[in-house]
């Protein structure tokens, strides 16, 4: 596992739960407001976490912990990620996922090897304007339904959809379409866009929606989604 990073506590992303937040390196997509831009693209290199590092630091911490995060990047692109969770399972840590959506067959596995407990699936866009906001010149957007599909499907672990929503990305309108694209799934975040040095982009001129915008976009989501939530908005 390329791991390039490590919170040792978050209450924040791992709902309902003191958690470790580790970060693996690499994605296949490249979007322009991403603010995890060095662990996209600055790969050679890269400080790199031992694993016997990290699982020295779970050992330690079983009992004060529940779960552990893992999150990029993209870490469905890491080849040993099932051995990985399972080590972390075997440790009675509780595993979220955070993904993309691009490697369907990988979430498909790992749900049924029963090694998940939570997913948050980034759903970047409507179906139009997908390649565009995740950087890309082409794209199948039959894997990213896919993995939606498997997500609101399966019955057995809590899971989430979020959109980072960008003025300049996205339209009010484009996320009622994601709504209604989602319809009936369990949850679905907006989350605001921050402007920052560590962007993949920028400069490129992206901004923030307000939060009474946010606030407007989410209700037109409502009619589709029973909890539809604002994060990251002061």
């Amino acid at each position: 596992m390329l791991i390039c990073g490590m919170q040792k506590t978050t209450l924040l992303d791992y709902p309902g739960h003191v958690a470790a937040t580790l970060f693996t390196a690499g994605c296949n997509f490249r979007c322009p407001y991403c603010h995890n831009a060095e662990l996209v693209l600055e790969l050679t290199g890269i400080q790199k976490i031992p694993e016997e590092e990290i699982f020295g630091f779970l050992q330690k911490r079983r009992g004060i912990l529940e779960g552990v995060c893992i999150t990029g990047g993209e870490p469905t692109l890491q080849k040993d990620l099932e051995a990985f969770i399972r080590q972390i399972k075997e440790l009675g840590f509780l595993v979220k996922l955070d993904t993309n959506g691009y490697r369907p067959e990988i979430l498909k596995n790992l749900l049924e090897q029963d090694l998940l407990n939570y997913v948050a699936m980034d759903f970047k866009a409507s179906k139009e304007g997908y390649a565009k906001v995740v950087g890309l010149s082409e794209l199948e957007f039959a894997r990213i339904a896919e993995s939606a599909a498997l997500l609101m499907g399966q019955g057995r672990i809590p899971y989430e959809f979020r959109t980072t929503v960008v003025k300049g990305l996205h339209t009010p309108e484009e996320i009622g379409e994601i709504a209604e694209y989602l319809q009936g799934a369990e949850q679905y975040f907006l989350q605001d866009y921050r402007e920052s040095e560590n962007i993949l982009c920028p400069g490129a001129g992206f901004e923030a929606f307000s939060r009474q915008e946010l606030e407007e976009m989410a209700e037109k989501a409502r009619k589709y989604i029973a909890r539809v939530e604002v994060r990251g908005v002061e």
